[in-house]
């Protein structure tokens, strides 16, 4: 088999797991119902994956890919201070809407009774999201002349619970509550209440 299908395989396993992630709520996947849904053995899964835990560091790899790249063009462009924070923010709650399996990833739902790696990855992944807007918010000093009244780690803090909120609500209402739903009145709330010196 050659690397590009094999790499093809790959991808289509990883999506298929993403769909039934989003699609088989409260049901565990197992590694015999995802090979019957991509349409393979068992075998030829494992031959592609060593592990079901391989599999969902695979789609960490890829959200965090994702996410963290999404936010550095987004950086690149944006230079107001509060506007870059407002984007980090819609960024990942509109991923989590495009991509309801992967926001039960990104909740740890999805890893219930998985590898405790895999949460600790996720904890990571989240970690290195905080920083990115911490600094943000430090910058501001330097770009725009202005300091926040509150220390930015709290902000940051405060800002990073509400986006795991709403993720959260939406796995628990069966993706039913969307993440961005009424976002621009909350966060028009959240910068008034927090974020205005």
């Amino acid at each position: 088999m050659t690397t590009a299908r094999k790499q093809n395989r790959k991808e289509e396993i990883l999506g298929t797991l993403a769909h039934m992630l989003a699609t088989h709520l409260g049901q565990p996947i197992t590694t015999a119902k995802l090979a019957a849904e991509v349409g393979v053995s068992e075998a030829a899964l494992y031959r592609h994956f060593p592990s079901k835990a391989k599999m969902f560091d695979d789609l960490i790899n890829l959200i965090e890919d994702i996410l963290l790249g999404s936010m550095n063009r987004m950086l690149e462009q944006q230079k107001d201070t509060l506007s870059r924070v407002r984007e980090m923010v819609l960024l990942i709650l509109r991923f989590a809407e495009q991509s309801p399996g992967m926001s039960r990833v990104l909740t740890g739902d999805a890893l219930m009774g998985e590898h405790e790696r895999l949460r600790v990855r996720v904890v990571g992944l989240f970690d290195k999201l905080e920083s990115q807007m911490k600094q943000v918010l430090r910058e501001r000093r330097l770009r725009e002349g202005k300091e926040f009244s509150t220390d930015e780690g709290i902000l940051t803090n405060v800002v990073m619970a509400y986006t795991e909120g709403k993720l959260l609500q939406f796995v628990r209402s069966g993706f039913k509550i969307k993440p961005t739903a009424q976002f621009d009145t909350q966060w028009n709330v959240i910068e008034h209440q927090l974020l205005h010196a």
